[in-house]
């Protein structure tokens, strides 16, 4: 099976265990890593999951991969948070962050840069808007390969 046919497979059992609680999918990888392939599972809930959240959503996970045997290679499961400084994939991402730091990274230079940090003022249909320093830029959504929450330290 190939990569992306595992992933959405486990995309629809994840999400299945998922809809039983007030969990929700974030994100699956499925990698190689020197010798050895890692299926990792990304969950969240409002206010943050525990390590129990995990340790249960695991435990269940890996009973029904086993059961149907839908991986036919050796691997690690991980079921983890996605982190605070993940990369934004939902429009809710972009919602939920803005007046946050964020650094977005564009495929091509917008003003001769690769990347930018500032505060996240707006998000548009199409667009977003960030404030660093004096300047505001307006960054067209497909101009970003990668934006994230960036945790200031003080």
């Amino acid at each position: 099976m190939s990569k992306k046919n595992i992933v959405s497979s486990v995309r629809e059992i994840a999400e299945e265990i998922l809809n039983s609680t007030e969990m929700e999918l974030f994100d699956i990888e499925y990698v190689k890593e020197g010798p050895f392939k890692y299926l990792r599972i990304y969950i969240d809930k409002p206010g943050g999951i525990t390590v129990d959240d995990t340790a249960d959503i695991s435990r269940i996970l890996n009973k029904k991969l086993d059961e149907i045997d839908l991986i036919d290679e050796q691997y690690f499961l991980e079921v983890s948070s996605p982190g605070v400084e993940r990369a934004f994939k939902k429009e809710a991402d972009y919602i939920n962050n803005i007046g946050n730091v964020v650094e977005a990274k564009f495929y091509k230079p917008i003003d001769g840069k690769k990347s930018v940090t500032g505060v996240l003022k707006e998000k548009g249909d199409n667009n977003i808007v960030i404030e660093s320093g004096e300047d505001v830029i307006k960054i067209e959504l497909n101009e970003l390969a990668k934006i994230n929450r960036v945790i200031e330290e003080f």
